[in-house]
C-alpha cells in the first residue's frame, strides 16, 4: 500500500515545487512546529533523499512567549530526527512599527535570509496554505489594496528567488491529516487564537461566517482570485518596468546635486500611460529615489499622479524616506532630501 492521499498530496506538492533543483542542491525548510510546516519539513526529508538534494531545516524563536526558547529546542530535535541537516535555531527580536505582526515577519525574514545565505540555500520552504492564502487576499481586500497585494502569496520558484511555498495548493485541513497519518506531533501557536491579531480574527471568525453566509467554497475562491491577480499583476509590472526605462531621463545639470538615488521621469511621456501603468512607474521611482516600499501608500502614488495629471503650481509632494518630488520644466524629480 501507498502513504496515506494527504502525505502523497504533501510529497507530491513538494516535488514539484523543487522539480528545477540539480542533485546536490541545498534546500532548508522554515519550521515553526506547526502542522503545515511540520508536514512540509517531513516531506522534504523524504523527497530530499530520493532526489539526492541537501536538505535542512531552521526555527525561528521571536521570543514573543513563555518558553518559546524550549519549543524552539523541541523542533530543533523534531528536525533532527527526520534526518534533516544543518539544524538551527535563529533567534529574533521583534520590534520597528506597523504593529507585531508586520515586526515579527520582518524580523522572521531577515532571520531567514541570514541563514540561507550562510549555507548557501538554493530554496528556502516556508510552509504556508491554501488557507492562508485566502486569509491574504480577504485581509487585502479589507484594506482597500491594489493587484499586487490582491494577488497574495507566490508559489515562488526560479524566477522569485528562494523562497518558495509548495503547500498553496493545499488546505489545512491535508496537512494535518498528513500529520496525523504518520504519527507527527505538531504544535498550535496560541497566537492563532488570539482575537489580538488581524489574521486571526480572520480566521476563526470572518472566514467562518463568509462560508457560512455564502456557501462553502469562500475560502477557495479567494485562493483563486489571488491567483487570477497574480497573473494580471505580472503583466501589469513588467509593462511599467519598460515603461520606467522610457520615461527616465538625465538628471538636469542645472538642478541641485545629483546624488545616486535622484530620478528624473518626463512628464509628457507619463502622461501617455495608462493610469495603471503610470502609478507603477512612479512608484518604481520613488522607491528608486529612497522611499520605502511598506509605507508607501496608495494616497502617496495618487498625489504623485497629480503632479502629471492635475498639476496647477504643486511646489512638491512629500514621500516617505524624506524623498521630495517636484515638477518643473517638464519634468518630475524625485530626490531624497538629507
Amino acid at each position: 500500500m501507498g502513504p496515506h492521499p494527504a502525505v502523497a498530496s504533501v510529497r507530491l506538492a513538494v516535488r514539484r515545487a523543487l522539480a528545477d533543483l540539480p542533485p546536490g542542491a541545498r534546500v532548508l525548510v522554515a519550521c515553526s512546529g506547526g502542522a503545515d510546516s511540520t508536514a512540509l519539513a517531513a516531506a522534504t526529508a523524504f523527497e530530499a533523499a530520493r532526489a539526492d538534494w541537501s536538505a535542512g531545516a531552521v526555527t525561528v524563536d521571536h521570543g514573543l512567549q513563555a518558553g518559546s526558547a524550549e519549543r524552539a529546542a523541541e523542533v530543533e530535535a523534531f528536525l533532527l530526527d527526520l534526518g534533516l541537516s544543518p539544524v538551527e535555531t535563529a533567534t529574533v527580536r521583534v520590534e520597528g512599527g506597523g504593529g507585531p505582526e508586520a515586526a515579527a515577519r520582518r524580523a522572521r525574514y531577515t532571520a531567514l535570509d541570514a541563514v540561507a545565505d550562510r549555507h548557501g540555500a538554493a530554496a528556502v520552504l516556508l510552509g504556508h496554505t491554501l488557507d492562508d492564502q485566502a486569509e491574504t487576499v480577504l485581509l487585502g481586500l479589507a484594506r482597500g489594496s491594489g493587484t499586487r497585494s490582491l494577488a497574495g502569496m507566490s508559489p515562488g520558484g526560479t524566477a522569485a528567488g528562494r523562497y518558495r511555498r509548495p503547500l498553496l495548493g493545499l488546505t489545512r485541513a491535508t496537512t494535518e491529516a498528513a500529520c496525523t497519518a504518520e504519527g507527527l506531533r505538531f504544535w498550535s501557536d496560541p497566537h492563532n487564537l488570539d482575537p489580538a491579531y488581524t489574521r486571526s480574527r480572520v480566521r476563526h471568525h470572518v472566514l467562518p461566517v463568509l462560508e457560512r453566509e455564502l456557501g462553502p467554497g469562500v475560502t477557495a475562491a479567494l485562493a483563486r482570485t489571488g491567483d487570477l491577480l497574480r497573473d494580471d499583476a505580472d503583466a501589469l509590472d513588467e509593462w511599467a518596468g519598460e515603461a520606467y526605462a522610457k520615461c527616465r531621463t538625465p538628471w538636469p545639470a542645472d538642478g541641485p546635486a545629483h546624488d545616486e538615488g535622484a530620478v528624473v521621469l518626463g512628464v509628457e511621456a507619463l502622461a501617455a500611460l495608462p493610469a495603471a501603468i503610470r502609478r507603477r512607474v512612479l512608484r518604481r521611482a520613488a522607491l528608486a529615489a529612497g522611499s520605502p516600499g511598506t509605507d508607501l501608500t496608495a494616497g502617496h502614488l495618487a498625489a504623485l499622479d497629480a503632479l502629471v495629471t492635475d498639476w496647477h503650481g504643486q511646489a512638491w509632494v512629500e514621500v516617505p524616506g524624506d524623498v521630495r518630488v517636484t515638477r518643473r520644466d517638464g519634468e518630475i524629480r524625485l530626490r531624497r532630501e538629507r
